[in-house]
């Protein structure tokens, strides 16, 4: 079985939907003194060396077959700088709540981060992504620090109403009004090109078609073994939009799976909700080439109506929706309320602008 897996996520940065990918952090206390100079960045007070950000520079590049030059070479480090210069912040902020990351958190993340892995598996990627397994450490315990942090601050102070719901329901009542029957799906997809918006909770993602079959086939081992197919979407669905949610694809029209390819299409007349297809290759039309692999669940077939306040599922529904608007809408605030606060001085950009766009 081949497997893949990246950094950890970057903290939030305006508005993403939840923690970003973390390329990797190494502050000062990489154990060696640089010259002033060599400081790009300080964040009340905390230097971000050049080092760091040639480091995550290096391994975001590895692999990618072509290192940028120029003005997209500047642009990478910028952004790399801008999402390390995030996370002290969120750092700094973990602090001050008592909210740092314990070493029996980072441990438990660590080993089901290695678990898929034989060390020497785990070993060649931490060699291929240019990183030691101190840096890899770093980076899953301030990647556990910004979680715990966003949910005590943020997610855990949520709350949608009785009267939130139905104000919601009252003004979007056609939504549940099903002209004709609905299928409830869910779907895991492995593409063999891999996506850098890709931000499942493992971070993982085919890197070509071998390893997409791969990863496909292990999934469906897992879910012959029992694994709860939500978890696994959730953990290794390269679908950008769903993967977040367990794979949930929503309710479609039944005259809408005319439009999808015909193996899925095949696959889910076969089903009965609550059971899954088995894997399907989905092929471009044109070319014939695979695009993706996927497997579908049947969550629920509706027939044709009006759904009402009172079903528990329209309830459930809402409650959903209505919870991840307004999570994302304050992790952005909060964000932005942190910034703020910081006393942020970025050397490199300021180079930037006074070189006209070349870098220093």
């Amino acid at each position: 079985m081949n497997r893949h897996f990246t950094f950890p996520r970057f903290a939030p940065r305006h508005g993403a939907a939840a923690v970003g990918a973390l390329l990797a952090l190494l502050l000062a206390a990489c154990g060696h003194k640089q010259a002033p100079g060599d400081v790009m960045a300080t964040v009340d007070g905390h230097n971000i060396y050049r080092d760091d950000v040639e480091k995550y520079y290096a391994s975001q590049v590895a692999g990618s077959g072509q290192e940028p030059v120029g003005e997209q070479a500047v642009s990478l480090r910028l952004n790399i700088l801008r999402q390390l210069i995030d996370n002290e912040i969120f750092m700094r902020q973990a602090e001050k709540l008592g909210l740092l990351a314990t070493d029996d958190e980072v441990d438990r993340r660590l080993n089901e981060i290695k678990s898929p892995f034989t060390k020497e598996e785990f070993d060649a990627r931490l060699k291929e992504k240019k990183i030691t397994f101190d840096d890899f450490k770093r980076d899953v315990r301030r990647s556990l620090t910004v979680e715990k942090v966003l949910n005590k601050e943020v997610s855990s102070k949520i709350t949608i109403s009785d009267k939130d719901i139905a104000d919601y329901y009252n003004a979007h009542k056609a939504e549940f009004n099903f002209i004709e029957p609905q299928y409830h799906l869910a779907h895991i997809w492995v593409s063999p090109m891999p996506n850098p918006q890709v931000h499942n909770l493992r971070n993982d993602k085919a890197q070509n078609e071998g390893e997409a079959r791969k990863k496909i086939q292990m999934i469906a081992n897992r879910l012959e073994s029992g694994d709860d197919f939500a978890t696994l979407a959730m953990n290794y669905s390269e679908d950008t939009e769903t993967s977040g949610n367990g794979g949930d694809l929503g309710f479609t029209p039944e005259s809408s799976l005319r439009n999808t390819d015909a193996a899925t299409r095949d696959a889910l007349t076969k089903l009965k909700p609550g059971e899954y297809s088995g894997i399907i290759s989905v092929v471009n039309p044109v070319n014939k080439q695979p695009m993706g692999y996927r497997i579908v669940k049947l969550l629920a077939k509706e027939p044709a109506g009006q759904r009402e306040l009172a079903d528990p599922r329209v309830q459930q529904a809402i409650r959903s929706q209505l919870r991840d608007r307004r999570e994302q809408t304050l992790k952005a605030a909060y964000d932005d309320v942190l910034h703020n606060k910081a006393k942020v001085e970025n050397y490199y950009a300021e180079k930037i602008l006074e070189g006209n766009g070349n870098a220093p």
